[in-house]
């Protein structure tokens, strides 16, 4: 486990935590991310919605290492990703630390306003081809 990732981790919830309230965690980061690409700002989201806004989270986290391409957006200006390849086999502790690393990530470029300044997270490093 990358500690190091898991501070940060922890001080982007509590800054997070000012905004929205207690009790974040990172399927919640990922419905606010959902809700910050959809560009439509705070409204009722169906459970469907919900769910498709957490898949446009993730794809937008995964976008930068290679794994999904924006394709555009459709009429209700939802965004739209073409998968591109397969994550490697990743345990449940994996899978979280990527989703941390990337939810990093991704406020560290949007703070910056350079996504093209991500890296590889290195739960990833050890699968490439």
């Amino acid at each position: 486990m990358d500690y190091a990732v898991e501070i940060k981790f922890k001080k982007l919830v509590a800054e997070l935590e000012e905004t929205f309230g207690g009790g974040l965690d990172v399927q919640a980061i990922l419905f606010l991310i959902g809700v910050q690409e959809l560009g439509k700002g705070r409204q009722t989201f169906s459970k469907r919605q919900k769910t498709e806004l957490m898949h446009v989270a993730v794809c937008t986290l995964l976008e930068p290492y290679g794994f999904y391409k924006t394709l555009g957006r459709d009429k209700d200006n939802w965004p739209h990703f073409e998968f591109i390849k397969e994550l490697p086999p990743l345990d449940e502790r994996q899978q979280q630390h990527l989703m941390k690393e990337a939810i990093l990530d991704y406020f560290d470029a949007e703070k910056q306003e350079n996504p093209e300044n991500i890296e590889l997270p290195e739960v990833l490093r050890y699968n490439e081809n």
